[in-house]
């Protein structure tokens, strides 16, 4: 019998401590038990405390079995260990003693090998009582060992991480156990741990080690495919699995414990384990299993495709949905050897963003003149160029490529570029498709009438169109290749309607059934963060612009334009000059980089507005021409103007043109019957110039304000309510406004004051005391709120503009509270606001500032 394991107690369970209950309480009664379970599962240490409580009743203890002849004393115990090992003489010597019925025997054997005597054996003990199964440790019997070897009970944690390593094999919880201090579990088993699988792994019979490695790819194993790599014939691989279970190491659910899995693939040999892994690749494909993670193994090992080459195709068929990256690099290894995956491989790369391989790849198939899949590389090639801003050339090869799909893009594509009649000429005079329409070409034709029913048709039925193209694309669209995607562009229509409910909808929607792959990803997040910016929700939107610009890949041009107008915008929102500065480098070059197009006005009238606040308008001047030439070629379609015009009238405010922003409120007015949003834009554009004019009617601006909140101009109607607040000189106009505004904004009414403004008091001022005046040493609410903001080094103007009081307003309040807090210095104030800011529990956080609005 082999010496057993220095180690803790055994881990009992009921019927082991039932039979050692019974043989402590008789040692000197015959007794025949025998004791079956797979290598590792106890069989040794159950014979081991057997023979402990043998000895200390008195009884000797023998190991090893007798051979058919040998006479064996009675009075001592017989414990046998590995009797499925012993030849026949030995195994028919211990039939006798069974079938004696005087002896104490205990006989250990695995379930296989079974010759007949074994078998014999086996039967003969079960005459005397029901066997002794052996069983993997539960979760609590694994955490009861492990008290026994540490002297203390473990974490949760690390019994939990034991034993779904080892699957409670008894064995196996002690090599790991062994190799790990008391405490947390490790990311992955101890390579001392590991290392002690090394001698019965080399002991395996060679089946059972190419089985034993199938079974580590995690693939499921039918029986065709086990007899066509073990090459044997089904009983054989029965028997085959039985060896395996018999082991230990193979699971009775058929399944490796992750610490067997991990022992395979680190001291199998890699030739053996690639030979494997690739027959049986070969053998998953014949039978059109996936392939794709047996794949991923022989990638790692860097095993040569010359003769898996249809293998690796077929992986990258696997992997372009979820892993188009992936599958780029399965399709380049695959042609290398020969396979014809170069239109394949060119769809990857340009679903996973690589539109560099993308366009060298499709050019290359369409400088074939004999390649059946020119069409292809086409439409690879004009999807690139769309997301580059080349909408125009896109469109030529699309219509070129002259697929149900490619023709409805192309149309898409040249009324993005103000070519009307060239896109009605594709929608209304292109042939029927020569099969059955696809997800993709459904949702294309209802994209290309929803973009056309924007041009002088119904916004509604527009908006319509493009929602429901993205719906009827996300069962299907991970994998789509797309110029721009149905949601993208519903949300833009959606945003130029005044719809920004739906438009957050579809966007969501879209990004949850990952329309477009990655290369849409950064599309539709970009616009989710337009929607917050407009929305005022800067600190929002800029978390949500940080999850497309700090990924490390290059933003292509047209997602370059909107993430730098997104910067813009928000820096401006929060009257951020130095951003602004800071960012106007990298704008200049997004907009030199994108010609305008239909699709890029909300970029351009952004980073117009943003121009106007640097004193650089005469930059963006050349592109807002080209946004008015092609929406004049259009038709100048009030959906897409609209916009335009509110962007382009805040840029002249800004810039100080007068007459350019009255022509920009004449032309809003004009638009004003288009639609409610387009109503609230031209009376906000109104009351705009009025109010810059020095004329507040506080009911108007009002109006007007809650109209642009309405409208999703959250920000703009709170700035409109401000801006008029601090230029009236009626005190309780003022007060409205103020109150307006910061409910505008989501903050709560100031308190009313309850005195006329005195004489030298600012327009706007708040400093007017009411009853309740704070006690010296303490701020008041308004003087808290200033407070706030110094801590936050904004300037007097910026915080004025976020407060909506006057600069000189703000130099009021700091001095006031340097006299109530007895601080001789602007630094010593400072010091003091930072300790009382600290000693607060809680208080209102610090906003973000509004920006500055020059009278034309």
């Amino acid at each position: 019998m082999r010496l057993p394991t220095t180690g803790p107690e055994p881990v009992l369970d009921g019927h082991s401590r039932a039979l050692f209950e019974a043989i402590d309480a008789h040692p000197h009664a015959p007794v025949a038990v025998g004791i079956q379970g797979p290598g590792g599962y106890g069989k040794s240490a159950t014979l081991q405390e057997l023979a402990l409580i043998y000895r200390r009743a008195g009884v000797a203890v023998r190991t090893e079995p007798p051979d058919a002849a040998e006479r064996v004393d009675e009075d001592c115990a017989l414990l046998v260990d590995d009797a499925h090992l012993l030849d026949e003489a030995r195994l028919r010597g211990l039939c006798r003693l069974v079938e004696g019925r005087r002896h104490r025997l205990a006989i250990a054997y695995r379930p296989w090998p079974r010759q007949s005597t074994m078998v014999e054996l086996a039967d003969a003990l079960k005459r005397d009582g029901s066997p002794l199964l052996l069983c993997p440790f539960t979760e609590e019997q694994t955490a009861t060992y492990l008290a026994g070897m540490y002297g203390t009970r473990p974490p949760a944690a690390l019994a939990r991480y034991v034993h779904a390593q080892t699957a409670g094999v008894p064995r196996f919880v002690d090599r790991l156990a062994r190799a790990l201090p008391p405490g947390e579990p490790p990311a992955e088993a101890p390579r001392s741990a590991v290392l002690r699988f090394a001698a019965e792994l080399e002991d395996l019979d060679d089946r059972v080690r190419g089985l034993l490695l199938a079974v580590a790819t995690g693939q499921r194993l039918s029986l065709p495919v086990l007899t066509a790599l073990l090459s044997a014939d089904a009983d054989e691989v029965d028997e085959t699995v039985k060896a395996a279970r018999a082991t230990g190491l193979l699971g009775p659910d058929d399944r490796l414990p992750p610490i067997a899995r991990h022992a395979l693939v680190a001291l199998i040999p890699a030739t053996h384990r690639v030979a494997v892994c690739a027959r049986l690749a070969e053998l998953q494909m014949q039978r059109g299993a996936p392939v794709l993670p047996l794949v991923r193994t022989l990638s790692g090992a860097g095993v040569s495709a010359d003769s898996l080459a249809a293998v690796f195709e077929a992986a990258g068929n696997e992997a372009l949905v979820d892993e188009p990256a992936l599958a780029a690099e399965l399709f380049a290894t695959a042609a290398g050897a020969g396979r014809p995956t170069t239109a394949r491989h060119a769809l990857a790369a340009a679903l996973a963003g690589d539109l560099d391989s993308a366009l060298r790849l499709s050019d290359r198939l369409i400088a074939a003149p004999g390649s059946p899949e020119r069409a292809d590389g086409a439409a690879v090639a004009a999807t690139a160029l769309t997301h580059r801003g080349q909408a125009a050339r896109g469109a030529e090869l699309y219509r070129w490529a002259g697929t149900p799909s490619a023709v409805a893009f192309a149309a898409i594509g040249y009324l993005g570029a103000g070519h009307l009649e060239e896109s009605d000429r594709l929608l209304l005079h292109a042939p029927p498709p020569d099969g059955p329409p696809t997800l993709l070409a459904s949702a294309a034709l209802l994209m290309a009438r929803g973009v056309r029913e924007t041009i002088g048709g119904s916004s509604t039925a527009a908006l319509s169109a493009l929602v429901q193209a993205s719906a009827l694309l996300e069962p299907a669209g991970r994998a789509a290749l797309l110029p721009d995607s149905p949601a993208a562009l519903a949300a833009l229509v959606a945003l130029h309607y005044g719809e920004f409910d739906i438009a957050e909808r579809v966007l969501d929607r879209a990004v949850a059934a990952r329309t477009g792959g990655a290369l849409m990803a950064r599309r539709h997040r970009l616009m989710q963060a337009w929607i917050l910016m407009v929305r005022g929700r800067t600190a929002a939107a800029t978390q949500s612009l940080a999850t497309v610009t700090t990924e490390g890949a290059p933003l292509e041009a047209r997602d370059l334009l909107f993430a730098t107008a997104l910067e813009m915008g928000i820096a401006r929102r929060n009257s951020d000059l130095t951003a602004l500065a800071r960012g106007w480098a990298l704008a200049r070059d997004a907009v030199v980089r994108h010609p305008v197009d239909l699709f890029t006005l909300l970029p351009v009238g952004e980073l117009a507005i943003a121009a106007a606040r640097l004193g650089e308008l005469a930059a963006l001047l050349p592109y807002l021409r080209d946004a008015r030439v092609l929406l004049d070629r259009l038709g100048s379609p009030a959906l897409w103007e609209t916009p335009l015009h509110w962007s382009a009238l805040h840029a002249a405010i800004t810039a100080e043109q007068p007459a350019a922003a009255e022509d920009h409120v004449r032309a809003l007015a004009g638009l004003a019957g288009h639609s409610r949003y387009g109503a609230a834009l031209a009376a906000a554009a109104q009351t705009w110039v009025e109010v810059l004019r020095g004329v507040v009617d506080p009911e108007k601006v009002e109006a007007a304000a809650r109209g642009l909140y309405e409208a999703g101009l959250c920000w703009d109607g709170a700035r409109l309510a401000g801006q008029a607040a601090i230029r009236t000189a009626d005190r309780r106009a003022m007060t409205t406004l103020l109150d307006c505004a910061r409910a505008l904004q989501g903050r709560p009414a100031g308190p009313r004051s309850a005195g006329p403004r005195s004489a030298g008091q600012p327009a706007g001022s708040s400093t007017t005391q009411a009853v309740g005046t704070p006690a010296e040493g303490r701020l008041s609410d308004r003087e808290q709120e200033v407070a706030d903001l110094v801590l936050a080094g904004m300037t007097y103007k910026q915080i004025g503009d976020r407060l909506f009081i006057s600069a000189k307003t703000v130099e009021h309040h700091v001095a006031r509270m340097r006299q109530r807090l007895g601080c001789g210095s602007r630094s010593e104030l400072l010091a003091r606001l930072r300790a009382m800011a600290a000693q607060r529990s809680a208080g209102e956080p610090v906003g973000v500032p509004w920006p500055r609005q020059p009278t034309p």
